[in-house]
């Protein structure tokens, strides 16, 4: 059974990359299932820190994309989510040239907060980032 109440299809989700912060990334949705949602995101000179590695903050961006969109896709029209807090521990470096992957599920799925993880993985499959997200959820304005 799926928890999505709005329409969930990668294509659709990814086409709302174009011209932010997450196109800009080249962030890629594989997989929509029916609690989670599935990603790709390159790594290269537009995610690396001066090191040579994947910088933290680029996966943070790919974590709070993930959870962002998967908070919103629980929610029936007239609600939407914002974020309240993101964080994030990095536990393995991930080198220039690979491509991550991350999945995204729900923790929490409240009337008023939603807490989402996403767990980042190396090409060999090595954990490098797990992230969690907390959302508020409101009425939608306007």
């Amino acid at each position: 059974m799926s928890i999505w109440q709005r329409p969930a299809e990668a294509a659709a989700m990814e086409a709302r990359f174009a011209g932010s912060l997450p196109g800009l990334f080249g962030i890629r949705i594989i997989e929509v299932g029916p609690d989670f949602i599935r990603a790709e995101m390159p790594v290269d000179e537009r995610h690396a820190q001066p090191f040579g590695i994947l910088h933290g903050g680029a996966s943070v961006v790919l974590a709070e994309t993930l959870g962002s969109m998967a908070s919103a896709l629980t929610l029936p029209e007239g609600r939407m989510a914002v974020g309240l807090e993101v964080n994030a521990n990095h536990v393995a470096s991930v080198p220039k040239g690979e491509t991550v992957s991350a999945i995204c599920r729900a923790l929490h799925v409240g009337r008023s907060t939603q807490v989402w993880q996403t767990e980042i993985r190396r090409a060999d499959g090595k954990l490098a980032c797990v992230s969690r997200l907390t959302t508020a959820i409101v009425d939608r304005r306007g």
